[in-house]
């Protein structure tokens, strides 16, 4: 198995918590993005550098609500305590997020932590940047809980 269907496996597995995570709250989950595409069209996404590759991994609605999730596992970095977003994802979540407004987007990482793309920026333009300058650190305490971003477990929809 190559490192991309391992990575591949845990983002699959993450976003299956994500999404049961959510359900347990009320929400209605649909999956979305490159896991729903035939391996013809991941396979050409993989070779490009269009945002489309970095869409959001589920769509969720409750009552009025609809929101997107980009779910991110192997995050926080157990060395350092701060998630390491990519460049190319945060902008392309931005510009998700202004072609779809208000329908907000948001990461949940593997701790069940929540940031949205702007934050990202936020909380990193004055911040330490990795070397490269291909990712955004961020440190795990900035981000929100589950719980406060979608509800506690047993939340009902809205009528």
């Amino acid at each position: 198995m190559t490192q991309w269907q391992d990575r591949r496996l845990v983002g699959e597995a993450h976003e299956r918590r994500v999404a049961a995570a959510l359900r347990a709250r009320g929400w209605t989950v649909h999956p979305c993005g490159q896991g729903t595409y035939p391996p013809p069209v991941r396979d050409a996404l993989r070779r490009t550098r269009s945002a489309l590759r970095h869409f959001p991994d589920l769509i969720a609605a409750r009552g009025a609500d609809l929101v997107t999730i980009d779910a991110k596992d192997r995050m926080p970095s157990t060395d350092t305590d701060r998630y390491a977003i990519s460049a190319a994802t945060v902008n392309a979540g931005l510009l998700f997020t202004a072609a779809h407004a208000p329908t907000p987007l948001y990461y949940v990482f593997g701790n069940l932590k929540v940031l949205t793309p702007a934050e990202v920026v936020h909380y990193t333009a004055y911040a330490l940047r990795h070397r490269s300058g291909a990712f955004h650190l961020v440190r795990a305490e900035r981000a929100h809980r589950f719980d406060d971003v979608f509800g506690a477990e047993g939340t009902l929809a809205a009528a």
